[in-house]
């Protein structure tokens, strides 16, 4: 077996230029922005803050539904000034999104439920946004004269849960039996099999995304993500497993693993994948209509076990755990291929395992310093219970998490109201914290 620190000696040496923004981008339309929806999210602020540092404008389209979202907007603001701007609307609202694709110049498509657990609660809710996100996107581009690139995010769950694939358990870890797939990872090649509802949806929208290229020469590229990490990523339990786990031994609470804690991922750091978008972005007329395994590779994988003896390393004692019995759908190995794409644009990834989490550490606990005590985001709060909440209600709710809380547990019931029956449970949890 490999170690982590073999595996991190072997990205060193490796060198794949950081892409300019002016020469991926240019010639863009003057006067128009680059659309990200889902832009407030960890991913699609990462990418605005490039974007915006090198000058180029961008709106963000996002409900503000996920926590720390408002922070990341926050952040940008203050860096970038009006050179970002923020339209707050939900991308099942087709008018709203095509109001917005009309000014681009190019759009990158983040906006999703991210989570396994919350499309099997409410499949139909998950498909809505999902895919029927994903085709508004799609049809407001093709309403366009000629239409901008487009990027899609999809996700590694569109291949199923693998259990095909034969195994071998180490003291640590998972991984292949088979020599070349311990060396390469999952390939494009692998059959589609999408499990749960969000691996359907998601796939559903891959493939719209793919095929609106064919059948009327979008030009469009999706990725099949892995696991993404990085600074402002705010991880929960459900999505954003590594950000997660550091949250809760910087807060001195248990980590839950479930299933034995030698799941296997590759993980790549966001300033990584951003590297990967621009150079989607700069290759889109010979990448057009392709889906690509975007990830750390092999390169750059980890156990839950050994994230969690990494994080034991950085605090210089182990954090809690507890475990609890598999859940659906999970993945015990999967490691993307990225040959693909490091052929086609010349691309891999340079944060090493170890570096990257080190430096996602040192800033989720200088973030909490800087902040104190945690305070409910009442955004996410709003809409935990349907995950996008209605027009007016997300208006209310972006203007409550500017202020961190509701002056009045009055304007909190009002909240509940407004969003309906899908969105009591979660309002009953605000004003339950409210009342506190």
């Amino acid at each position: 077996m490999t170690s982590l620190k073999a595996r991190t000696k072997q990205n060193n040496g490796r060198h794949s230029p950081t892409p300019s923004v002016k020469r991926v981008l240019q010639p863009t339309r003057s006067g128009q922005p680059v659309l990200i929806s889902g832009g407030a999210g960890f991913i699609g602020a990462n990418l605005a803050h490039r974007l915006l540092s090198a000058g180029q404008s961008v709106l963000l389209y996002d409900n503000l539904s996920r926590p720390g979202v408002e922070q990341n907007f926050q952040w940008l603001q203050k860096t970038h000034g009006d050179l970002v701007r923020l339209e707050i609307a939900d991308v099942r609202d087709a008018r709203a999104l095509r109001l917005a694709v009309r000014r681009a110049s190019s759009v990158f498509h983040f906006a999703a439920q991210v989570a396994v657990t919350t499309s099997l609660s409410d499949p139909i809710q998950d498909f809505e946004v999902n895919a029927r996100g994903t085709l508004n996107v799609l049809e407001a581009l093709r309403a366009r004269t000629t239409p901008p690139p487009l990027l899609f995010t999809s996700t590694n769950k569109v291949y199923g849960d693998l259990k095909d694939v034969d195994l071998r358990a180490n003291t640590t870890r998972y991984e292949p039996s088979d020599p070349d797939l311990r060396e390469h990872g999952i390939g494009e090649p692998r059959p589609l099999d999408f499990h749960s509802p969000y691996g359907c949806s998601k796939g559903c929208a891959c493939q719209y995304v793919l095929d609106y290229a064919r059948s009327f020469r979008l030009p469009t590229v999706a990725f099949h993500m892995s696991c993404i990490y990085g600074l402002h990523q705010h991880g929960t339990e459900d999505q954003g497993w590594v950000a997660h786990f550091l949250l809760r031994a910087l807060e001195n609470s248990p980590i839950t693993i479930y299933g034995d804690g030698r799941q296997v991922r590759d993980i790549l750091f966001v300033d990584d994948l951003v590297n990967a978008f621009l150079l989607a972005h700069r290759h889109m007329r010979t990448l057009t209509g392709q889906a690509f395994n975007i990830g750390g590779g092999p390169g750059n994988t980890i156990s839950l076990l050994e994230l969690i003896a990494l994080i034991t390393e950085l605090q210089g004692h182990g954090p809690k755990v507890q475990f609890a019995k598999w859940r659906s759908a999970d993945q015990r190995y999967y490691v993307s291929d990225i040959r693909k794409f490091s052929i086609a644009t010349g691309w891999s990834p340079q944060v090493n395992v170890r570096e990257g989490v080190s430096r996602l550490y040192e800033w989720l606990r200088d973030s909490r310093r800087e902040t104190g005590a945690t305070v409910p985001d009442l955004t996410a709060a709003a809409v935990a219970g349907n995950g996008h909440q209605s027009h007016r209600a997300s208006h209310l709710a972006a203007g409550a998490g500017r202020q961190i809380r509701l002056k009045s547990l009055s304007r909190a019931r009002r909240m509940y109201q407004m969003n309906g029956v899908n969105g009591r449970h979660a309002a009953k949890k605000l004003v339950k914290a409210l009342s506190r």
